[in-house]
C-alpha cells in the first residue's frame, strides 16, 4: 500500500505546520512537519558549537535520530520543541537546511515515513522533491506583513521580545535564501493548489485545504 500523501509548501510563516497539524488530526492522518527536523539538526549543531558554514562538521547528521511523538519532537531521544523555536535557530536553519549532504539525509528520512501511509507532509520542497507524486500538493502562502505578524505574535506567547519590523526584515532574509539556493530552493510546484491564507482565518484555511483533500479521498482513511 502506497498510502495517501499531502504535501504542503510554502515560504516562512504562512502557517504550515499549524494548519497541517489541524488538518491532520480531523482526518485521521499523520502530519510530518520536515521545518521542525531541520531545526532539531540546526539546534544540535549549535549545541555542537560546530562551524555552521562548514558543510564537512554536518558528519553527526547520519547518526541522528529524530522522532515525533504525542505532538513533540525528540532528538536523540531530547525533547527539542521549545528549544527549536528559538530566535538563534530561525536565523541558521535556512543556512543550515541549504546543505546536500544535510538535506539527501533528511530527505531519506522524510520519504521512509511516508511510505505506506496516509500523510500530510509540509516544508519547502515536498512536492517538487519529498513527495513528487503526491496525490496533492498545496502552497500555501500570505503576503510578508501577516507572515512577520503571525511569526511575531508565535515568538510573544513564547517571551521572546521582537517588533514587526524585526520579523518582515528577517523573513525577506528567509525567502531569499529559500528560494535562491542551489539545492531544493522553495518553488511552486506546477501542479500544485495556491492557497493565499492573507485574509484567512486558521479555520477558514483548514476547511479550503480539507475541501480539496475530500476530492481526491474521504474520512474512512486509517492511519
Amino acid at each position: 500500500m502506497r498510502g495517501f500523501h499531502i504535501a504542503v509548501d510554502g515560504p516562512a510563516g504562512s502557517g504550515k505546520s499549524t494548519i497541517c497539524d489541524i488538518v491532520a488530526e480531523r482526518l485521521n492522518i499523520i502530519h510530518i512537519d520536515t521545518g521542525s527536523m531541520y531545526r532539531a539538526i540546526t539546534y544540535l549543531a549549535l549545541e555542537k558549537k560546530i562551524d555552521l558554514n562548514d558543510e564537512k562538521s554536518y558528519g553527526f547528521v547520519k547518526d541522528t535520530s529524530i522522532v515525533y511523538e504525542e505532538n513533540k519532537i525528540f532528538a536523540n531521544g531530547i525533547d527539542v520543541t521549545e528549544q527549536i523555536r528559538s530566535l538563534e535557530v530561525t536565523k541558521n536553519v535556512s543556512k543550515v537546511s541549504s546543505f546536500p549532504s544535510v538535506r539527501k539525509h533528511l530527505v531519506k528520512l522524510q520519504r521512509k515515513a511516508s511510505k505506506g501511509k496516509n500523510v500530510i507532509m509540509d516544508g519547502r520542497d515536498i512536492g517538487s522533491v519529498v513527495l513528487p507524486n503526491a496525490d496533492l500538493k498545496i502552497f500555501l502562502t500570505a503576503n510578508i506583513e501577516e507572515r512577520a505578524k503571525r511569526r511575531m505574535l508565535e515568538l510573544h506567547a513564547k517571551g521572546q521580545d521582537v517588533d514587526l519590523l524585526m520579523m518582515i526584515e528577517d523573513i525577506k532574509i528567509r525567502d531569499h535564501k529559500d528560494s535562491t539556493r542551489k539545492v531544493s530552493p522553495l518553488i511552486i510546484p506546477k501542479d500544485a493548489i495556491i492557497v493565499d491564507s492573507t485574509n484567512y482565518s486558521i479555520e477558514e484555511t483548514v476547511e479550503v485545504i480539507i475541501k480539496e483533500i475530500l476530492k481526491r479521498g474521504d474520512l474512512s482513511w486509517e492511519k
